[in-house]
């Protein structure tokens, strides 16, 4: 038996190949076309400034030599990378630095607070609120503070004290007058 051919489905699958092929030869040609040595404006720009363009770099500043200097070439400044002592000079004012120390020397005199005052017949106490919330009774003639300041006066309002300290630059005991004033 012949079976009949159809005619149809063989001339749309030729067409379908002729239609990929001149695809395909269309799209060869193309991108062949595409590639040219000349290329486009911003290859030429970026080729002729490779030459053109130099970097502006502004020129590393000018290192000065080291030159050393003496640290206190005259003589008259202390270095400041050694502890200063009390030492005795021909001055009258100094302090009493072999006798025992007083509890309440133990404070900052910022630290302590003035907060009431006791008499007893002759003798008047002044009470003085340390930082580890003691309280402790001090009169006239001890010393309170890490300065060497000695109660001087107490009264109702205030505790004023004598303080010998040493004078920065010259190294000379002075005196000052500090006061602890009541804390309500």
């Amino acid at each position: 038996m012949i079976r009949p051919v159809n005619l149809r489905t063989k001339s749309e699958s030729a067409q379908a190949m002729w239609f990929k092929a001149t695809s395909i030869c269309l799209l060869s040609i193309g991108l062949v076309a595409c590639n040219g040595e000349d290329g486009d404006d911003l290859d030429k720009f970026i080729r002729e400034s490779k030459n053109t363009m130099v970097p502006k770099i502004k020129p590393l500043p000018e290192v000065k030599p080291y030159l050393a200097l003496q640290y206190n070439a005259d003589g008259k400044l202390s270095d400041p990378f050694r502890s200063r002592k009390a030492f005795t000079k021909s001055g009258i004012l100094q302090p009493n630095l072999s006798r025992p120390k007083e509890p309440m020397e133990a404070y900052p005199l910022e630290s302590i607070k003035f907060v009431g005052r006791l008499s007893k017949t002759k003798l008047t106490y002044a009470l003085l609120l340390t930082p580890d919330n003691g309280v402790q009774q001090v009169k006239v003639g001890n010393y309170v503070g890490q300065n060497f300041g000695m109660v001087t006066q107490i009264t109702d309002s205030e505790v004023v004290l004598k303080e010998i300290v040493q004078d920065e630059l010259s190294g000379d005991w002075i005196e000052r007058v500090s006061n602890l004033a009541l804390q309500e």
